[in-house]
């Protein structure tokens, strides 16, 4: 059986311009081995954080190479503009909206009883069943409970923390209770917590290129989510005025230049892991994922995009995002197809050579256009609900419609990515058309949460 088939469409309504939601991925080429897969995920990094994508004031030699060394995408997209929900549309390849997983799970209250489903059908699980060995460390996000957590998904093996951020040198959540998991027993560690995830990275590494299988190796860093802690080891006093949520008003707030050492020590933590895959010679049969989970905070850099994290506006979903595969990819490739988070998904499947006839994935197999050369339209959308805010948005092909409260807006992020120039007045046929495309979608998201909740 093909891979075509096992990608079904599970929303088919007429589509204005392009095609999105569930679509078929080509098997790779025979000649190809299943690759290994390194994915690295950063957290809140924005759009222009690293040399690649346009930063000056930035050095990021390693991720500058991983660019060098594969494709560069320009026009990809996060899930959501928060964590939870785009790691929920990473593990099930579909929307989150289906999951009622819209927003960050807190540490305390109803938050610390949700879950992701456990369904069988995770890509960690998908991945293991595939014959691949399997581990998570880092941050999952994805619920408390043991029951439901990173190893009932799939993951062989997990170490890293359950919530959304962490002090890094004391390694407590932002309700003060300790948060560093090894499987499902509390461990402790002493040091700069992004020191440790490489260290842990490197080891889980050293032993899936020992255990001979296949590995999937996914290593979500916290950084350079806020607190905004210098790598450096601070002083008594530092870590008591480092705010766990810190604001621009704060009395002593963090600055850029404090983000860019954390950003800086980051690129270097992951070249460590690059130089592994080439200590072990396997560089050109493993394929490297890198992209952010959302947006970037007020410290990141965003240009040439508006806004940030926790809206749907380009700044707050649009991501880098680098693919490297030796075997199968260009070199130095820089490619305007747009992608989104769930791809991810579709593609890392279809590379482990899954061949399950009961997935409904909405992702694209972005390493088969890729490697094809070929662009397509695509149509993607976005929610954001929250008391006082409400917005919604959809890219279709070259336009982008989005409302923010009462405020309606359509522009060409093709050539206006900084979403200055409104087109609603010059184009109200398709800002009514984009419109219904969007109370379509959200009858057939909530319509299915609204099911699987009874």
């Amino acid at each position: 059986m093909s891979s075509a088939a096992w990608l079904r469409p599970v929303f088919a309504v007429g589509l204005v311009v392009g095609v999105v939601f569930a679509v078929a991925t080509v098997a790779q080429p025979t000649s190809v081995r299943r690759p290994n897969v390194l994915l690295i995920i950063a957290d809140d990094m924005g759009y222009g954080d690293i040399g690649a994508y346009g930063a000056t004031d930035t050095r990021t030699p390693n991720l500058d190479r991983l660019a060098a060394e594969g494709v560069r995408l320009t026009d990809f997209y996060a899930n959501a503009p928060v964590c939870t929900p785009t790691r929920a549309a990473l593990m099930t390849g579909r929307y989150q909206q289906r999951l009622m997983l819209e927003r960050p799970l807190a540490s305390v209250g109803a938050d610390l009883d949700a879950v992701l489903p456990v369904t069988g059908r995770s890509v960690p699980q998908l991945m293991k069943d595939a014959g691949y060995r399997t581990a998570l460390i880092g941050k999952w996000h994805l619920g408390y409970q043991p029951a439901s957590g990173p190893r009932a998904h799939g993951f062989d093996y997990f170490w890293g923390f359950l919530s959304g951020y962490l002090d890094w040198y004391t390694h407590v959540r932002g309700d003060g209770q300790h948060d560093v998991w090894e499987n499902e027993t509390p461990v402790h560690v002493d040091g700069y917590f992004h020191h440790e995830t490489t260290r842990r990275a490197q080891a889980e590494l050293d032993r899936s290129v020992a255990d001979g299988r296949p590995f999937f190796l996914e290593v979500a860093y916290g950084a350079p989510h806020w607190p905004f802690q210098s790598p450096r080891v601070p002083s008594v006093a530092e870590r008591r005025n480092s705010s766990m949520t810190p604001d621009p008003s704060d009395a002593n707030a963090a600055t850029r230049a404090d983000y860019v050492a954390i950003m800086e020590d980051f690129d270097t933590e992951i070249g460590t892991l690059l130089e592994r895959l080439r200590h072990h010679g396997i560089e050109r049969d493993t394929l490297v994922v890198f992209m952010s989970d959302n947006g970037g905070e007020w410290l990141s850099r965003n240009s040439p995009l508006f806004h940030r994290k926790d809206t749907v506006w380009e700044g707050g979903v649009r991501v880098p995002a680098i693919l490297r595969w030796p075997a199968r990819l260009p070199r130095g490739a820089v490619s305007g197809q747009v992608g989104i988070t769930m791809d991810i998904s579709a593609s890392l499947v279809a590379a482990a050579g899954v061949t399950r006839t009961d997935l409904t994935f909405e992702g694209r197999d972005l390493v088969e256009l890729l490697a094809s050369g070929r662009v397509v339209e695509r149509e993607l959308l976005w929610r954001v609900i929250r008391p006082n805010v409400q917005q919604r948005a959809i890219r279709a092909g070259d336009f982008k419609y989005v409302e923010d409260g009462g405020l309606r807006f359509l522009f060409n992020v093709r050539t206006d990515p900084g979403e200055r120039d409104d087109l609603t007045g010059r184009d109200p046929a398709r800002v009514r058309a984009l419109r219904e495309r969007i109370a379509a979608w959200e009858a057939d998201v909530d319509g299915e949460a609204r099911r699987t909740q009874r």
